[in-house]
């Protein structure tokens, strides 16, 4: 039985695209980066301890194996997490406006005698956005809840310049690897 550890609907919807069945979990783990983590590491360790947190949750189902999945933003080493209020989102899309970062997502998957996790990194490109696109775009309420402020699912594609990786994992959970993390646990045929 799969779960996913994560009440991101993104992470639902594309779970569910390629046809996997799965229960969710709400799990509560704090998202905070240690002094000095290097940005790959601290992602990894997020997904790690969320799939964690939800195998506690599940460890007596047979053959259980819960996802954890983090994905985040990052540019000159600054993790862009996900906008506090509408200025915080101004100040993070003022800084990717025009400029390539990457979006790291990793995905781990923990089962009674098994864990495994794969890390994708896409590079990511905007557009030039000026100050009236920027707020256009804050009242649209989209940035809230995403990594970056920008959901490239949404109206925000029309601000991507250039993306080389994987669209799914821009998203929040890369596909293709996903699929084939979960193969090793017998998920996917």
């Amino acid at each position: 039985m799969l779960y996913l550890a994560s009440q991101s609907p993104r992470r639902r919807q594309l779970l569910e695209q390629v046809g996997l069945r799965f229960s969710v979990l709400d799990v509560d783990v704090p998202e905070l980066r240690r002094a000095g983590e290097p940005p790959e590491d601290y992602v990894s360790r997020v997904a790690r301890e969320k799939a964690g947190a939800g195998f506690l949750a599940v460890a007596a189902v047979e053959r259980a194996v819960v996802l954890g999945a983090d994905t985040e933003v990052v540019l000159d080493g600054d993790i862009f997490g996900k906008p506090a209020d509408a200025a915080d989102a101004l100040a993070m899309l003022r800084r990717l406006s025009g400029r390539t970062h990457q979006v790291i997502s990793s995905v781990w998957a923990v089962s009674a005698g098994r864990e495994e996790h794969v890390t994708q990194i896409s590079e990511v490109t905007l557009a030039p956005l000026d100050e009236a696109t920027i707020a256009r775009y804050i009242a649209t309420g989209e940035p809230f809840g995403k990594a970056g402020a920008y959901g490239i699912q949404g109206h925000a594609a029309a601000f991507i310049a250039h993306l080389s990786g994987s669209h799914s994992s821009v998203m929040g959970l890369p596909l293709h690897e996903t699929t084939r993390l979960l193969s090793h646990f017998g998920i996917v045929g």
